[in-house]
């Protein structure tokens, strides 16, 4: 995109700003930005003001002039995951198989690639992270679910005969099956990393634990304004399954504590005198009759 011969052309002509982008197939938004950023002007007498505006202004953080919208968003989680398949998933919300194909697809693309290239340049100077980032940051781990990272359910499978691990049938001849439960840790390349703080391997198989979701909760209320309208839904939501979650845990606790003074203690020495005074009762009535 030559945009000195674009700035010459709106400058020197006539051109309305939408029929200069439809000509050069632009989005109108991109063209306006362009054009307040570097004092695009009709009037002569500004020129030379706008050309030292133009190297003194600093290249901004995110300019994607010829991507789509998905594109940007998808070069943007790109530089953060640095997973093609993850970035194409967040991108355009799609299933994996897609996202495995057209992520790599996506890398190949020469625009896209000098985007993503100029982003991680900008990264390395120190200035890409912001106050947007780390929130972010912060609504990705309030709003994680355990789904994001294991598959879980019931299984089927045929039940086989302990002699000859032969397929057991029933009295009609039917393939006995049984079910069970399954827990399957999803692959490294669909997860996000960066929300799990610990991954062991103990006696009881294999474990994972996430970023601190009452933390980032907590934050996020601190910066409510900052949210937007749907992020903002989502917080409560969350804050109230939170809060229903915390009751039903009291309640539960609350109960096995009755249940624990109500029931008579077993070891006790009151049980073992009740018990003897039984004894005692049962000989006497036993001596009169």
């Amino acid at each position: 995109m030559n945009w000195e011969e674009i700035r010459k052309e709106f400058e020197t002509s006539k051109i309305t700003l939408k029929a200069l982008a439809d000509k050069h197939d632009i989005k109108i938004g991109t063209l306006k930005s362009r054009k307040s950023r570097e004092g695009w002007s009709r009037d002569p007498t500004k020129k030379d003001a706008t050309k030292k505006k133009k190297v003194a202004t600093p290249e901004p953080v995110i300019e994607s002039t010829d991507l789509t919208d998905k594109q940007e968003l998808f070069c943007l989680y790109y530089i953060k995951y640095f997973n093609a398949t993850k970035a194409y998933q967040k991108a355009y919300n799609c299933a994996y198989s897609t996202a495995m194909v057209e992520g790599h697809r996506h890398l190949r693309n020469p625009k896209i690639a000098s985007e993503i290239e100029r982003l991680k340049l900008e990264r390395q100077q120190g200035i890409f992270l912001d106050a947007k980032d780390i929130l972010q940051k912060y609504i990705d781990i309030a709003f994680a679910d355990i789904t994001d990272f294991v598959e879980f359910g019931k299984k089927e499978q045929p039940e086989l005969r302990i002699s000859d691990g032969e397929p057991l049938l029933d009295e009609n001849g039917d393939q006995v099956m049984y079910s069970y439960s399954y827990v399957d840790f999803k692959e490294s390349d669909e997860v996000d990393g960066t929300l799990i703080t610990e991954v062991k391997k103990g006696k009881d198989g294999v474990s994972i634990k996430l970023a601190d979701k009452m933390k980032a909760l907590e934050m996020l209320t601190k910066y409510y304004d900052l949210l937007s309208e749907n992020d903002k839904k989502r917080l409560q939501e969350e804050k109230l399954r939170h809060d229903m979650e915390m009751k039903q845990k009291e309640v539960e606790l609350k109960q096995k504590e009755i249940e624990s003074k109500n029931a008579p203690p077993e070891t006790s020495d009151i049980t073992q005198y009740l018990e003897a005074l039984k004894g005692e009762i049962k000989d006497v009535f036993d001596d009169e009759e």
